[in-house]
């Protein structure tokens, strides 16, 4: 089993790959009862953004770590992807879906870890 720290990493490029922009990583190791040990957030500008970041993370963890998500829901719609590594949740968003959302927000114990966007 890989570290999550190498997961995050390696979900982090594949979200670079495409571009994904806005990237946040959330520490919630130390949060009782969350449901996974990090979140990595970003979005896309369009469905089809959306959708090739989506595609990126499990071809890029898939290729460098030997590793398969879970599951992945909302492919299709690609308003909100949310790609399931156990330890790791990748959600992949629209703006607008992303701000109603506020998934930064909604565990403000969790440690915040923001990405440069690669123009």
């Amino acid at each position: 089993m890989k570290s999550s720290n190498q997961l995050v990493k390696t979900i982090t490029k594949g979200i670079q790959e495409k571009k994904g922009q806005d990237i946040i990583i959330a520490d919630l190791s130390d949060i009782d009862g969350a449901i996974a040990n990090y979140f990595v957030i970003c979005q896309g500008n369009s469905p089809a953004q959306v959708e090739a970041i989506s595609e990126s993370v499990g071809v890029t963890v898939h290729k460098d770590l030997k590793e398969k998500p879970i599951n992945v829901v909302g492919l299709g719609l690609n308003q909100w992807v949310a790609i399931d590594f156990a330890d790791v949740l990748v959600h992949v968003f629209l703006p607008e879906t992303r701000a109603f959302y506020d998934l930064e927000n909604l565990w403000e114990d969790a440690k915040l870890t923001k990405i440069p966007n690669i123009d």
